[in-house]
């Protein structure tokens, strides 16, 4: 093998050991095996992800990650409930999609409130949410923040912006630890979680 071809090999599994989850170790592993399946996998990964790197989006509506300017989720009549759901990030909105218990829509905030961090109202999706919440007839705004401190201090920052609208504000209820995240939860600790939410 030349130095050329090692140092490439070596650059993906840096890139690789950059993504969440993977470990320079868990990476060199992955490239080996990418790298021996080239045709079954590698080559149609390589494929894959160009394809997504030219057309995913964000939804100008929800936040959600699509291929268009309005998500699948947004543009369905069928979801058009009154209900909208409140989520941090994307991975956690894609985990109450994996539960199949919520028919209503979604809000990605993008983050969560942090004095430390500089995170106020602004950086984040919170005056898109309050206006969509006036414009879209929403009856009920579910608080699916994950339960630390920042969550709920976003959670009741968003509580407190909606008070006086009519519009009730729930939270997830059991089912959902303390200091847990959403992308970790099982599908039926999310699905017990929104059925015994609460009012906030």
């Amino acid at each position: 093998m030349t130095d050329n071809a090692t140092r490439d090999i070596e650059e993906l599994i840096g890139m690789m050991a950059r993504l969440p989850g993977l470990g320079p170790r868990s990476a060199r592993r992955a490239v080996l095996h990418l790298i021996k399946k080239r045709a079954l996998l590698m080559m149609p990964l390589a494929e894959a992800m160009q394809q997504v790197a030219a057309t995913a989006r964000e939804c100008l509506a929800c936040g959600n990650i699509g291929t268009s300017d309005i998500c699948d989720i947004c543009s369905s009549e069928k979801r058009a409930t009154g209900e909208i759901c409140v989520v941090e990030d994307v991975a956690d909105l894609w985990a109450m999609e994996r539960g199949a218990s919520f028919r209503g829509r979604y809000h990605v905030l993008g983050g969560t409130l942090s004095a430390l961090d500089a995170i106020g109202p602004e950086e984040l999706r919170i005056p898109k949410l309050l206006d969509r919440v006036r414009a879209e007839g929403v009856t009920e705004v579910i608080l699916a923040l994950n339960a630390t401190v920042d969550g709920q201090t976003t959670a009741h920052y968003i509580a407190e912006q909606l008070e006086g609208t009519g519009v009730s504000v729930t939270s997830l209820a059991q089912g959902v630890p303390i200091g847990g995240e959403l992308d970790y939860l099982d599908d039926g600790t999310i699905t017990a979680a929104l059925k015994a939410r609460k009012r906030f």
